[in-house]
């Protein structure tokens, strides 16, 4: 097993826009240990929600290389991505996406059944992990009858059901109030530090980021290490 979850080697992303080239991340290093949650910070445009992307597979970079424990996995077919997006990584968004149709208990179960998991097994984790999140008495309610924050947290359940090693998420409380997001966010930073993965979450909110192990931010299209004070961008920078 490698040393790092994640490791992002070089990247660079750019999009064409008419005749001119637009370069949203330029010779872009990041590595993240296990267990490590780092803030991924910088102004709304700056390309997190894009480097967030790339290192979940989604995307791919224009040049560099994408490794998940050592491997690297960026350059493989959809298929490929697919498969492992599902072993290794979980998403949570600025909103929460559920499932409308089907309760909270089953929008964490049904995860796990595409990952293949028996029934009992996943909806055993999912009732732990709605538990954990403070929605044990709520597990049979569809989305539209629970609130912002309770159904961010059913999102939160769901991105960590299949166990993956490394969360990503892309301002996660972005579209609550300041107090729920608060509880909300304290709540995720629990929740990952006892499931022992690493984590690279995208926010505004600078006093949270400053609960995380590591800041880093994104400006002019390059990550800088907030706490190290350098731009990240050779390998043997890094730490």
């Amino acid at each position: 097993m490698s040393n790092f979850t994640l490791e992002l080697k070089g990247i660079n992303k750019t999009f064409k826009q008419g005749d001119n080239i637009l370069e949203v991340l330029q010779n872009v290093n990041l590595k993240i240990k296990p267990k490590e949650i780092v803030a991924l910070i910088g102004p709304s445009g700056s390309g997190k929600s894009t480097l967030l992307q790339i290192a979940g597979l989604l995307e791919q970079p224009t040049d560099g290389e994408v490794f998940l424990d050592g491997e690297l996995c960026s350059g493989n077919n959809d298929n490929v991505r697919t498969l492992l997006r599902r072993e290794y990584l979980g998403f949570v968004y600025q909103y929460h996406n559920l499932l409308p149709d089907f309760d909270a208990l089953e929008n964490v179960i049904l995860p796990q059944l595409i990952a293949g998991k028996k029934y009992k097994e996943a909806a055993d984790k999912a009732r732990w992990l709605l538990q954990r999140l403070g929605l044990g008495d709520r597990e049979h309610h569809r989305p539209a009858e629970l609130s912002g924050g309770e159904q961010q947290r059913v999102a939160i359940a769901r991105a960590l059901a299949n166990t993956p090693r490394l969360l990503l998420a892309d301002e996660p409380t972005g579209n609550l109030d300041p107090n729920t997001s608060d509880n909300v966010f304290l709540t995720l930073l629990e929740v990952v530090k006892e499931t022992g993965l690493s984590a690279l979450i995208a926010t505004h909110n600078i006093e949270l980021a400053h609960k995380m192990d590591r800041e880093v931010t994104l400006k002019d299209g390059k990550l800088k290490d907030l706490r190290g004070g350098k731009i990240i961008t050779k390998t043997e920078n890094f730490y």
